[in-house]
């Protein structure tokens, strides 16, 4: 296929859009600088064919005009006078001799270089001649003679030099009719050429117009219309219909970009459909196991529910029974018979803290459902008053912050610092009364809180294993505890949305750190601020489980 002057299509074709537009601006632009250069030159033409009729022709024209009239009246001035003999007829000859001169200045400064005041000489000369050998000496004779002095050979004589002067008048007023004919014509032709230029201008202006926003729509603006209405469909969601569409050749390169995007995203769709299948099927499959896990967790309450009921009153039928047997039989029976109702006497009671602490355990988070504001204070205050026993009898002494406020179950953490303080206090060196001390600081959207002891401390590589229920560190004739307190710790945090671990960098004693969301309206950062622990009198310690089991 061939364009205009049998330049190949698909060569335009190359051309980018910017190529396009500079192509366009260019001609546009010579367009301009021709229709300038013809609308200055009529324009020119036009103003000097105009300057000629206005400034020469017609001054010239006037003058003429005012010229024969001054010698006009000169020859009736001085008729009047030689017949009447009246001085004031003198008077026009004398007006018409200074209107002469003036209007033969004007006369040659209008017409002067046209070549059209060629008989002005003549008509000068005339005029020169009439009033030397006939006005003047006419005037002298009748101003010392009196009127009808003249003789009719004189007045003969005048006519005939005034009618010299009339002929070349007219021959002088026939070249400038034939200079103003011209002039005048030229005019007309100045002003018809200007207004079919000005017409030839904006016809061309018009039709580049046109042709400009033709040749924009088809090779621009059509092909961005289709490329747009592509990319919406794509967009839209139907990825099976390809994107062609020629035009410049930075709107094709963009529409392969886009439909090599359009098969990318096709390709990934298709992939993502099935990952999406196979993601619902693992789905299903993680809604069967999660159904089973519910069912298991059912089973696990129901067994709990069973430690917690059923064993408790066989084991405390043991326990009592036992005690009875202690009780009434001890030292009736021989020395291995006691021993023997010792060991079974402690290993009811171990049985029966166990399942309470088992219980205990299992309940954190099930039978635990309120979530409050709490200031860390308040379940401190009640965790310390349960342990006023302990803490009396050993002197220890628990330097405390002011605690911020957190949103969590009361009881939960009075537990939480019940098992921590409390371990503090039982682990602590023999002979020295135990030194606890409570930080708290800000960290992000947590509180981080540490409980720090002078006890015996923890070994680091034993760092994760306290938090395991029922693993202990030393043995039962050392610390006496069921192994499940730190376990529990860590319940009771997790279920408040922190973490718990022991700290390994500490040189002396043991350090855990706990950390609680801040709520979303949080009191000001805690001071800090050093008491003695209160010690409320007529409490006793709970009965929650307050060892890490080591």
């Amino acid at each position: 296929m061939q364009g205009s002057g049998g330049v190949p299509v698909a060569r335009w074709r190359r051309l980018s859009t910017r190529a396009w537009f500079t192509v366009t601006l260019g001609s546009l632009a010579v367009l301009l600088a021709v229709s300038a250069g013809l609308m200055t030159w009529a324009l020119s033409a036009t103003s000097q064919a105009t300057d000629q009729v206005t400034r020469q022709i017609f001054p010239g024209v006037l003058a003429f005009h005012r010229l024969r009239t001054a010698l006009f009246d000169q020859e009736a001035g001085l008729h009047g006078y030689v017949l009447s003999g009246r001085p004031e007829f003198l008077e026009p000859y004398r007006r018409g001799v200074a209107e002469e001169t003036a209007s033969v200045a004007r006369l040659r400064s209008a017409l002067g270089g046209t070549g059209l005041i060629g008989g002005l000489d003549a008509v000068l000369r005339g005029a020169a001649s009439w009033r030397e050998d006939y006005a003047e000496p006419m005037a002298a004779a009748v101003a010392e003679r009196g009127a009808g002095t003249v003789t009719p050979a004189q007045a003969a004589r005048g006519k005939e030099l005034f009618d010299g002067i009339r002929r070349a008048l007219a021959a002088q007023e026939r070249d400038l009719d034939r200079g103003q004919a011209r002039a005048e014509a030229a005019l007309e032709t100045a002003r018809l050429w200007r207004n079919l230029i000005v017409t030839a201008v904006l016809v061309v202006f018009v039709l580049t117009l046109v042709s400009v926003s033709i040749l924009l729509r088809y090779t621009v603006l059509r092909p961005l219309d289709r490329l747009g209405t592509a990319a919406r469909r794509a967009a839209g969601g139907d990825f099976g219909r390809g994107i062609d569409v020629r035009g410049p050749s930075d709107i094709t390169a963009l529409a392969a970009g886009v439909e090599a995007m359009r098969q990318r995203i096709a390709t990934e769709l298709t992939v993502s459909q099935e990952a999406r299948r196979l993601l619902q099927e693992q789905t299903d499959l993680l809604s069967e196991q999660a159904a089973e896990l519910r069912r298991s967790n059912s089973e696990l309450e129901q067994f709990a529910y069973v430690a917690s009921h059923d064993l408790q009153e066989p084991v405390r039928k043991v326990t009592a029974f036992c005690q009875l047997l202690q009780r009434r039989y001890a030292g009736q029976l021989d020395e291995r018979a006691d021993e023997y109702i010792s060991f079974a006497v402690d290993g009811a009671k171990r049985m029966q803290t166990l399942i309470s602490g088992l219980l205990t355990f299992s309940r954190v988070g099930r039978a635990h459902e309120e979530h409050v504001p709490v200031p860390l204070d308040r379940p401190l205050e009640a965790a310390l008053a349960n342990l006023d026993t302990l803490v009396e009898e050993t002197g220890a002494v628990v330097a405390r912050p002011a605690l911020p406020e957190v949103v969590g179950d009361p009881g939960l953490l009075t537990m939480l610092w019940q098992n921590l303080i409390g371990n503090a206090v039982k682990f602590r060196v023999p002979g020295r009364a135990p030194q606890v001390r409570i930080t708290v600081e800000r960290a992000g959207k947590m509180w981080e809180v540490a409980v720090q002891d002078d006890g015996i401390g923890v070994e680091p590589r034993f760092a994760d294993k306290i938090f395991v229920i029922f693993q202990r560190l030393h043995n039962r004739e050392e610390y006496d505890g069921t192994g499940i307190g730190l376990a529990l710790c860590k319940k009771i945090v997790e279920y408040h949305g922190g973490e718990i671990h022991l700290d390994t960098g500490v040189a002396e004693g043991s350090r855990f750190v706990f950390t609680l969301p801040v709520p979303d309206l949080t009191s000001p950062d805690p001071g800090t601020r050093t008491t003695a622990t209160p010690r409320p009198a007529g409490q006793a310690i709970a009965t929650v489980p307050q060892d890490p089991g080591p």
